[in-house]
């Protein structure tokens, strides 16, 4: 059978993730990888979650637990997050909260939601790859998102009439974003604000990173900066996602989606026709976890992650050759470098793989138009010091001998 024929359009726009590809060289013992942004599994609190699921086995509680449930969530771990998102805030209910399979599910219904073919999303210049690949699906066109700069809403709105859609939300990372590691500060995100408020379009405010700020003062979330402007969240066009992945463990697939009641309500009724809810021993698990350690787990965690940013700062400052920036991010799994026109990440990592064994991800691949060839990513989260200064100085040697200096 040709299934060409039969594939729907948008197949055209779904490609493999770079990074998902990559991560399969974790599996290579000779290869130093600064490819993945993943948790380092040794910080994993496996003895919290060992004691959580024996709990909810002892106690009678297995067959809830091993049943159908809600396709809300879990209302305990719900009703957690609604504390979590008040200190944060945000004050919320059960009912403002959808748990999802991590948060890359939640922006894969948002995008289902407000994307129709040829409407504009507005994303980073570079952005997230995962968000790119969830809201490609849905046949989407991209404009750059810079709150920084002066342009006029009108002018987004003008450019996506002429082909044929609307702006229907602004895409953002506001802390420590992947793949920069840059924070939006107040002004920006205040002035964000002001630019949905003028296109009358959503916002999506990409949390999963917010929990790891090592250093710097923390700045409030878009949606609580919006809530403080209009008095609850059943007014706010806002929608705050967030993960479990960084802080307690990737592996059991458990985000959130915190907004307005009317659109939890119509994500509720994808979440029944894709999966009819996440599973249930899994959010159990992550509520008992949650309520016992969450914010003494988060400040270990925290001081990991910033002794390895430290270790891979110090070491690009010593090692990188004139012509090559990078970013200080004061939290999150990500440092950007940026190498002088005309250098091509792609070939860079081909050469790094074969004489340095060294990974890290190209740049274009978080560019909605595929340029940006001459940047790319590290993440210091998964390796330890020893490991980030190895890495960085053989990184630091390539580089000098392809660029000079």
């Amino acid at each position: 059978m040709d299934w060409q024929q039969v594939f729907a359009t948008r197949m055209g726009r779904m490609k493999a993730s770079e990074i998902r590809e990559l991560l399969k060289l974790l599996d290579q013992p000779d290869i130093i990888s600064f490819a993945g942004g993943i948790p380092d599994p040794a910080l994993f609190p496996s003895d919290a979650f060992q004691r959580a699921f024996a709990r909810i086995f002892a106690e009678g509680r297995a067959e809830a637990a091993l049943q159908y449930s809600v396709s809300e969530g879990y209302l305990p771990l719900r009703q957690w997050l609604a504390g979590q998102m008040a200190a944060l805030g945000v004050p919320c209910g059960a009912q403002n909260i959808l748990i999802t399979s991590g948060s890359q599910q939640a922006l894969d219904y948002l995008g289902k939601l407000m994307l129709s073919p040829g409407d504009t999303a507005l994303v980073g210049w570079p952005t997230y790859l995962g968000a790119l690949g969830a809201f490609n699906a849905y046949e989407p066109r991209y404009d750059r998102l810079d709150p920084g700069a002066n342009r006029s809403a009108a002018d987004y709105a003008n450019a996506a009439t002429a082909t044929g859609g609307r702006v229907k939300f602004a895409y953002t990372s506001a802390d420590f974003a992947n793949p920069t590691g840059r924070t939006l500060d107040r002004a920006a995100r205040e002035s964000l604000l002001d630019m949905a408020d003028a296109l009358d379009c959503a916002v999506i405010e990409d949390a999963a990173y917010q929990a790891l700020r090592f250093d710097g003062d923390s700045v409030p979330p878009i949606l609580a900066l919006e809530l403080a402007r209009n008095g609850t969240i059943e007014d706010c066009r806002t929608l705050y996602c967030g993960s479990f992945s960084k802080t307690l463990a990737p592996g059991l697939r458990v985000g959130w989606v915190c907004g307005a009641a009317e659109v939890i309500g119509r994500l509720v009724l994808m979440k029944q026709a894709a999966d009819l809810h996440s599973a249930t021993l899994n959010q159990m698990v992550i509520a008992e976890v949650a309520g016992e350690m969450f914010d003494a787990h988060v400040t270990t965690i925290r001081a990991a992650y910033r002794e390895r940013r430290d270790a891979m700062l110090a070491v690009l400052d010593r090692e990188m050759p004139h012509g090559v920036d990078w970013t200080r991010p004061e939290g999150g799994m990500f440092v950007w470098l940026t190498l002088p026109e005309g250098a091509d990440g792609a070939a860079l990592l081909a050469r790094s793989l074969q004489t340095e064994k060294v990974a890290f991800v190209p740049g274009s691949a978080f560019f909605a138009d595929g340029s940006g060839g001459n940047t790319i990513r590290l993440s210091f989260s998964h390796s330890p010091p020893e490991v980030i200064e190895r890495g960085i100085a053989a990184l630091g040697r390539l580089l000098r001998g392809s660029l000079g200096g």
